[in-house]
């Protein structure tokens, strides 16, 4: 994997994003517990029954890298950053079976 400075922003964009999940994580997951939750500018803008529908949804209104997609659960075992840009998703991180 590689970074440029407009990916190294975008993943500390996304790092924000993330540190708002973890933040909030006990409110989040009392509305949303085992959904998939889209995190923009530190809100919770969606919410899906997997990642596949969650990302679909969020490329439709929002730009690649400006994105978090995290499943809601109490704890940490689903801890995932998944970064959507172009130059950055890892094909191990999402199912689109």
């Amino acid at each position: 994997m590689y970074f440029c400075a407009s990916n190294l922003i975008k993943q500390v964009m996304l790092d924000t994003e993330f540190k708002y999940y973890i933040d909030n994580q006990d409110e989040i997951v009392k509305s949303y517990n085992g959904k998939v939750v889209v995190i923009k500018d530190n809100k919770v803008v969606g919410a899906y029954d997997s990642d596949r529908e969650a990302y679909f949804a969020s490329v439709k209104k929002y730009k690649l890298g400006t994105f978090l997609l995290q499943l809601c659960t109490p704890g940490d075992e689903a801890y995932t950053i998944k970064n959507f840009h172009p130059e950055l998703v890892l094909s191990d991180e999402i199912s689109f079976e």
